[in-house]
């Protein structure tokens, strides 16, 4: 049974995380996890007996830290109330410049993951994991999306993230994440106040 002492367990995923953003999927193993974090050898193998159960982990360390993220955001906004669309800019703005690095680590998971079916397993489940939590969140807000749009709503802030994330550094802007999340609430049905063109809340 692999050890039980969860915060070297998460400062083990915390790094195989970095290495994912800073060298990719391959430059992910055991050793080089170990020796990122000044751990002895053998520590990673000990948590995680595959290298394929110590991507599953950075994974689920990434979806947990995001969800933590989107839940004090949605109780901040259900207490002093703010359109969905100024929610989601804040979030992906934030996710493309300061947690840039976490949000490749995933992008870089799931390329790996069409290799890896039982990396490919473990996503889908967190995937349905984070549609159930978002209904949660727009519960909070007082928002009846339809289940079906809040898939598509999850699938259109993947893809705007993932072209902001891999935009040259520099490059994202408010006003330019504004634009996307426009498009993208409005697609999805969601009906919000619009600004007139050119305005920006």
């Amino acid at each position: 049974m692999p050890p039980t002492n969860p915060a070297r367990r998460q400062a083990l995923a915390d790094t195989a995380i970095e290495l994912l953003a800073s060298s990719g999927v391959h430059g992910v193993t055991h050793r080089a996890v170990e020796k990122e974090a000044g751990l002895p050898p053998g520590t990673a193998s000990n948590y995680f007996r595959s290298r394929e159960a110590l991507l599953v982990a950075a994974a689920e360390r990434i979806i947990e830290l995001h969800h933590a993220d989107t839940d004090r955001a949605t109780d901040r906004a259900a207490e002093q109330p703010v359109p969905l669309a100024d929610l989601l800019t804040e979030s992906l703005l934030t996710a493309a410049t300061t947690l840039r690095d976490r949000y490749l680590a995933i992008f870089e998971l799931q390329m790996e993951a069409t290799r890896r079916p039982a990396l490919a397993s473990a996503l889908a489940s967190l995937q349905d994991t984070m549609v159930r939590i978002t209904a949660g969140h727009h519960g909070k807000l007082g928002l009846t999306t339809p289940h079906p749009a809040l898939r598509a709503l999850i699938t259109f802030y993947a893809g705007a993230l993932f072209t902001l994330v891999t935009s040259p550094p520099g490059s994202v802007s408010r006003d330019v994440v504004q634009d996307m999340v426009r498009v993208i609430v409005r697609g999805c049905g969601v009906h919000e106040e619009d600004p007139g063109p050119g305005e920006h809340r």
